[in-house]
């Protein structure tokens, strides 16, 4: 890996989750020559995974190292000075059905992190949680395994995306929009390090280190890294619904809400009264044909496709979202139509952790992406473990965690059709069939 000196010209592609915090804490230790480069002509950019109405802050994970790392997050999150007012302690209810294992391992975490949490052992219990008007459905009364995490709630992901940037731009960051990447100039000779960004505008960013932070646009715009880097970019579905002001009264008490086990998750209602859930799952992936002749799972999102259209989302998946709905609120199920569509698309990883180190044989190329979806609540502390790679003062273990070239775990599942087909743990990322996708009299309640 290159020796990176504080003065050294250091340019960061990707202005989202990773690539403003690794900035943001690249500055703070004194780095003075740091730019990040986005495609998006404003910022942050409207169809990014990290600029969302809401995002899940909770620190129930089985893998204590995440636990630990959330609470670390969440104290930075309620540290209004740096981050503003957008982390809103609304309480998780997290459940896991059959055996909950995965559940069961997160609360024991908690539990011995110190975190502030609730046994919800029974249906009484559970509804305790709520307002006496709100009706719950079956999920609460089908045996599983619950708890409320109180050190937990939700964050207003575009605003600390924003605030971020102005981290960024306070410390003394560079940060410039509509800078679509072209390539990646290396030098010739055995090393072939990475020496200079191009863009598509002709415009060329010379650097010590390149730190790519991409997401889910990763395998599209680089495609040497699909098989390189092992990520896959998935979208995964998003609706929300409109409540009355006397409706949004009644549930504005109660907890986010996460089945570990369908993922399956559903927030409160925001200042305008709208709830939004999603499926933590497979998703989807979009298949588009490089002139390489193969095939490499690419976003399909309001930048490619238009606001209208850009948005719609799969069939199948408005008819998933709408039954796991009914299992947790039906009245609201059975009466509220879908307001609002998304695909929200991640990097994916096979097996979950991120992908942060230098990449395999150049050691001025740097990959900080591989979210897998549940990267945006460490937004203020992700940078810390990207900043310590690029330093070497990652500790080992982690090094080795979020290798990219490590070996992730094999499915044998791989469709010859595509790249790389990676399944993920709670289910399989589905092709998305583009001429099967809803329309207005999907989003109707049923």
């Amino acid at each position: 890996m290159t020796k990176v000196e504080p003065g050294s010209p250091i340019v960061i592609v990707g202005a989202g989750c990773f690539g403003l915090s690794t900035a943001y804490h690249l500055l703070k230790r004194g780095f003075t020559d740091v730019n990040v480069l986005d495609r998006a002509e404003t910022l942050p950019a409207k169809d990014a995974a990290s600029t969302d109405m809401n995002k899940i802050v909770r620190s129930s994970y089985p893998d204590d190292f995440y636990t630990s790392l959330a609470k670390d997050a969440v104290k930075s999150w309620k540290d209004e000075d740096e981050w503003g007012k957008h982390y809103h302690e609304a309480g998780v209810l997290i459940m896991g059905e059959g055996a909950a294992g995965y559940t069961k391992a997160s609360y024991a975490n908690d539990l011995a992190l110190g975190v502030r949490v609730v046994n919800l052992e029974d249906e009484e219990k559970r509804k305790s949680v709520f307002d006496s008007g709100v009706e719950l459905g079956t999920a609460f009364t089908n045996k599983c395994f619950a708890y409320l995490n109180q050190d937990a709630g939700w964050v207003h992901a575009e605003g600390g995306t924003r605030r971020a940037l102005e981290n960024v731009r306070a410390l003394g960051g560079t940060v410039t929009s509509g800078k679509a990447v072209a390539e990646l100039v290396r030098e010739s000779g055995e090393t072939g390090r990475t020496t200079a960004v191009r863009c598509t505008d002709g415009s060329l960013y010379p650097a010590e280190l390149v730190v790519l932070a991409t997401g889910s646009w990763t395998p599209s715009t680089f495609p040497e890294s699909v098989t390189q880097f092992q990520c896959l970019a998935t979208g995964h579905s998003v609706v929300t619904i409109q409540l009355t002001f006397d409706e949004a009264i009644l549930y504005r008490k109660s907890p986010v809400i996460y089945n570990q086990t369908t993922g399956f998750y559903i927030f409160p209602p925001n200042a305008e009264n709208i709830v939004k859930m999603a499926i933590h799952a497979g998703g989807h992936t979009r298949d588009v044909r490089t002139d390489q002749n193969c095939t490499i799972s690419t976003p399909r999102t309001v930048s490619t496709h238009g606001v209208i259209e850009g948005c719609r989302i799969p069939v199948e998946a408005a008819r998933e979202l709408r039954r796991a709905f009914r299992e947790i609120y039906p009245a609201l199920a059975s009466s509220k139509p879908f307001v609002t569509t998304r695909m929200c698309w991640y990097a994916d990883t096979q097996d979950e952790d991120w992908l942060i180190g230098p990449a395999p044989g150049d050691p001025s190329l740097f990959v900080a992406t591989g979210g897998s979806g549940h990267a945006y609540k460490f937004l203020p502390v992700i940078g810390r473990l990207v900043a310590d790679a690029v330093q070497g003062v990652l500790p080992e273990n982690l090094a080795k965690k979020f290798a990219v070239d490590r070996k992730q775990q094999s499915d044998d599942k791989v469709n010859p059709e595509s790249v790389l087909r990676i399944e993920r743990r709670i289910n399989t990322a589905r092709t998305l069939d583009e001429g099967s996708l809803s329309t207005d009299k999907d989003l109707l309640p049923t």
